[in-house]
């Protein structure tokens, strides 16, 4: 590693911190997955800033801090199934990875889809699984699931997810509407119904039904 690249990555890592992100195990999958494999292209020099970023099918992958925040709020256990709808680059799923027994992704761009498998084979992740599908009915056939995140803004937390989380299960969603601010919201289910609570503003792309026509 050139020492400009372990400069740039020590950085990345004290962002993070600064931000909020505070969890150990959360920082050590961050630490351990690159996101330099994630961003290609013109952007690839800008992957260890704290910023979202393009990547094909006009999406983006969330702005690292966030990512980190999302997942210290899911707060994953090792033997715990998590379903997230979006898997865009991958990023996110792949530090998910580092912390859950099983991880399931959805996105509705299959080439988006290629494109992580592509990269969790690089990286030897047998725990995580890719769908290219339509992520706003989550995976009926795979739930119920201990932890869910949407990484896409919905008006609400969509009820087919909530439907598909196990008594105890924590989901975090973006919701509001897509041209304004978003709240990040933590979603836990209980025996008689769903505690929600709020946690920071958000700008996420829209979370979108049915398949892409990209595909």
């Amino acid at each position: 590693m050139t020492d400009d690249l372990a400069e740039r990555k020590m950085q990345f890592m004290f962002a993070l911190r600064s931000k909020g992100v505070t969890d150990v195990h959360v920082l050590t999958a961050m630490e351990k997955i690159d996101r330099g494999l994630f961003v290609k292209g013109l952007f690839a020099d800008r992957a260890y800033e704290d910023t979202p970023l393009p990547i094909p099918c006009g999406q983006t992958i969330s702005q690292p801090s966030v990512v980190g925040l999302m997942t210290q709020a899911l707060k994953v256990s090792p033997r715990d199934k998590v379903l997230e709808v979006g898997t865009g680059s991958g990023y996110q799923a792949a530090i998910l990875s580092q912390l859950a027994r099983r991880v399931y992704t959805v996105e509705r761009h299959r080439r988006l889809v290629a494109g992580a498998k592509e990269i969790f084979e690089i990286l030897d992740l047998a725990n995580v699984t890719a769908f290219a599908a339509d992520g706003s009915f989550g995976l009926p056939d795979q739930a119920p699931f201990d932890r869910i995140i949407v990484t896409a803004a919905a008006e609400d937390a969509p009820g087919p997810l909530l439907a598909q989380l196990k008594v105890g299960g924590i989901m975090v969603v973006p919701v509001g509407q897509s041209d304004a601010v978003q709240s990040m919201i933590r979603v836990v289910r209980t025996e008689t119904g769903f505690d929600y609570e709020e946690i920071r503003p958000v700008r996420f792309v829209p979370l979108v039904e049915g398949m892409a026509r990209d595909n």
